[in-house]
């Protein structure tokens, strides 16, 4: 008897399995993944070096060295995810991210310290967004705009959770105890729910593409090598470098400008407020726009936030609103990146090709950081640094608007 597959047309085989509790438990995993291994490093920064006596540019350079791993073992993550799914994959990778916290609180210098965050940099290339990605654009086509604008939504809210949580533990126990706090959040909230909500078989690509579309994506290296694929990995490396740059200098830039650090986590935690509020506007927006006009859109108007932050002096709460606008376009940037792939060469290769196209992009959020802390001086201080970085975006827009991308 044939059966029904996720588009409505009849088949001959079974359609793909869409496991109930995934989307859920992806949600919860991202917002506690992101808070604790990303977004709690710039509110205890200050902190490890006033304790340690350590530098903030070495401190830096680890936690670079963990994104620039991430970047790196992302791409063999995506043949794993491609092949067998992504239970495996993200539970031992949320086990590794506990276990690397533990290192990273438990240092007694600067190596161990640098060797835990190179083990947090695995386990966030097999738990952040790209394996999440994967695993919703496959078990929820056609319909996985909407999935992965719900999980993007859930995990904007991570830095507005987890800032201002670590920056009160902090306040309490010191920078070591509350990442051995942390760690033991990861390891309750995210092993069980990877590894108990993404038990459903993995289907095959064929359900979630057009034959059209899957066949551009039948040699995942061919379509790499294309101009369309070179140039677009550009554009999201130059967009992505400022991007992460400003999210480690924002509290730098408010400190300079008489505010608490306090208020400066505050007002990380509500840039990612407004990353869920702009998520909320980008399906109706992908609808009214063709793949390559919407990324134009989109990292120009990155740059254009990035600008306003180097430009607008104060007072406090105006330069909070325009973190939560820069937010909401950061959000909006997520969720063009996880849609990249399939508007352009179909879903039979995502894993591979989304990790193939992030890779240059995390490596340059890797380094963002620290050369963001490196050049703030050189520049003059950190409206300098924003007014660069805007001109980075304005770039990035220019290389995105050349026609070379095939049409969707």
């Amino acid at each position: 008897m044939p059966t029904t597959r996720l588009d409505g047309a009849a088949t001959g085989t079974p359609a793909p399995s869409r496991p109930r509790a995934a989307l859920p438990a992806l949600c919860l995993t991202q917002i506690t993944g992101w808070g604790i291994l990303y977004y709690a490093f710039p509110v205890l920064s200050s902190r490890i070096t006033g304790a340690t006596g350590w530098s903030a540019a070495a401190t830096t350079a680890a936690f670079s060295a963990a994104l620039l791993v991430s970047a790196l073992v992302g791409i063999p993550v995506g043949r794993l995810l491609d092949r067998h799914g992504p239970r495996t994959v993200m539970t031992a990778g949320s086990a590794l991210g506990s276990l690397a916290l533990v290192v990273v609180a438990s240092a007694p210098g600067l190596p161990v310290f640098f060797a835990g965050w190179l083990l947090a940099g695995a386990a966030m290339a097999a738990t952040f967004y790209q394996p999440a990605f994967a695993a919703l654009t496959r078990w929820h086509a056609p319909d996985h705009v909407r999935a992965l604008t719900t999980l993007t939504l859930a995990g904007g809210l991570a830095s507005t959770v987890f800032a201002p949580l670590t920056q009160a533990l902090s306040q309490h126990l010191g920078w070591r105890a509350t990442y051995l706090v942390l760690a033991l959040l990861l390891a309750v909230v995210t092993v069980p729910a990877h590894a108990l909500a993404l038990r459903a078989p993995w289907p095959e690509a064929h359900h979630q593409a057009s034959a059209a579309l899957t066949s551009k994506a039948a040699d995942p290296r061919a379509t790499a090598r294309t101009p369309a694929f070179l140039l677009l990995a550009v554009a999201f490396t130059l967009s992505g470098f400022a991007m992460y740059a400003v999210v480690f200098s924002l509290m730098p830039l408010l400190a300079a400008r008489d505010a608490t650090p306090a208020a400066a986590a505050w007002a990380l935690g509500l840039g990612g407020l407004g990353q869920t509020i702009g998520r909320t506007l980008f399906a109706s927006f992908a609808r009214r726009t063709t793949a390559r006009v919407r990324t134009v859109v989109l990292i120009a108007a990155g740059g254009l936030t990035t600008a306003l932050l180097a430009a607008v002096p104060g007072p406090l709460p105006l330069l909070v609103a325009i973190a939560v606008l820069a937010g909401a376009v950061r959000g909006n940037l997520t969720l063009l990146q996880a849609t990249a792939v399939t508007d352009r060469w179909g879903s039979a290769a995502y894993g591979r090709l989304s990790g193939l196209l992030a890779a240059p992009a995390t490596i340059a959020g890797a380094l963002a950081p620290w050369a963001a802390a490196a050049l703030a001086g050189p520049l003059g201080g950190y409206p300098q640094l924003f007014v660069l970085l805007a001109a980075l975006s304005g770039l990035a827009a220019l290389l995105a608007a050349l026609p070379a991308g095939p049409r969707p």
